[in-house]
């Protein structure tokens, strides 16, 4: 796993963060860390779950509407006194007490976000207001998964986090890659405006346990293909390269953005690109 350095622009706060709870800064008594994952039925919110309940102190809410996600990606934890999962769309409102917010609810595979592509873009727009209404309210830290897609198709190669990329707003992947730059928007608007303590992910191609395999994506076509026994192919042989990063890597990053001190945003993904067969 490797993390690009920040643009290091200064972001300027125009006032304090909101107040946690009281508790947090009790002499006498010290409550677990309550943290929220919004997607956590998910390929990556899954895998993140499991990070954060390896921790005795950390109790886990899951919020996910699981449309892509699944029951069976969490099961180890249901049940558990440090766990808790609900059936929620993100584009409700959600009032819960929590210190941290990890925001990855979004469909991320073309396959899905082309399924619904209004849905898809209410999700990263008023999915994200939501949570920022809800990190707003309690003083929780916020961390939003954005997307490498961002970019759109970069003419730079490898990106850093100051290119502003080469978007196509009304293209078919618009829902996604603009539903995640608005997401952006609001993390940052909401940052200068209100104080709210954010943190922005750039997620790049991740891969491992728990992939959908009809996802769509180029690691899952290829093991579909193998276990078809199929020929292995792409659309244009030999002319894309990808950054490929695997999951508990991802998750680490994820964790140490959250717990650091930078906002970034911050790309999230391996700095040797791979190109396709």
């Amino acid at each position: 796993m490797a993390k690009q350095a920040s643009n290091g622009e200064n972001h300027s706060v125009a006032k304090p963060p909101p107040t946690p709870s009281p508790l947090r800064f009790s002499k006498f008594f010290q409550p677990n860390m309550r943290i929220l994952v919004t997607g956590g039925a998910g390929f990556i919110g899954s895998h993140l779950v499991d990070k954060l309940m390896e921790n005795e102190k950390n109790e886990v809410i899951v919020a996910d509407n699981f449309f892509t996600g699944t029951k069976e990606n969490l099961k180890k934890w249901i049940g558990h006194p440090r766990f808790e999962l609900i059936r929620h769309d993100v584009t409700e409102p959600l009032l819960v007490e929590v210190d941290q917010i990890y925001h990855l609810a979004c469909p991320a595979s073309p396959i899905f976000y082309k399924y619904n592509p209004v849905k898809t873009i209410k999700t990263n727009v008023i999915g994200t207001l939501n949570m920022l209404g809800l990190a707003k309210r309690v003083g929780a830290r916020i961390l939003l998964t954005s997307t490498s897609e961002v970019y759109g198709d970069p003419l730079v190669h490898p990106q850093d986090e100051s290119y502003w990329g080469n978007v196509n707003p009304i293209g078919v992947r618009s829902c996604y890659d603009e539903g995640k730059r608005v997401a952006e928007t609001l993390m940052f608007d909401y940052h200068r405006q209100h104080g709210i303590e954010i943190r922005v992910a750039r997620i790049f191609n991740t891969y491992g346990p728990r992939m959908n395999i009809d996802d769509g994506r180029v690691v899952s076509n290829f093991i579909a293909q193998a276990v078809r026994g199929e020929p292995l192919t792409v659309q244009a042989p030999g002319t894309q390269t990808r950054s490929f990063c695997y999951v508990s890597d991802m998750v680490d990053g994820l964790i140490r953005l959250m717990e650091g001190e930078n906002t970034g945003p911050i790309n999230i993904g391996n700095p040797g690109y791979i190109r396709d067969p």
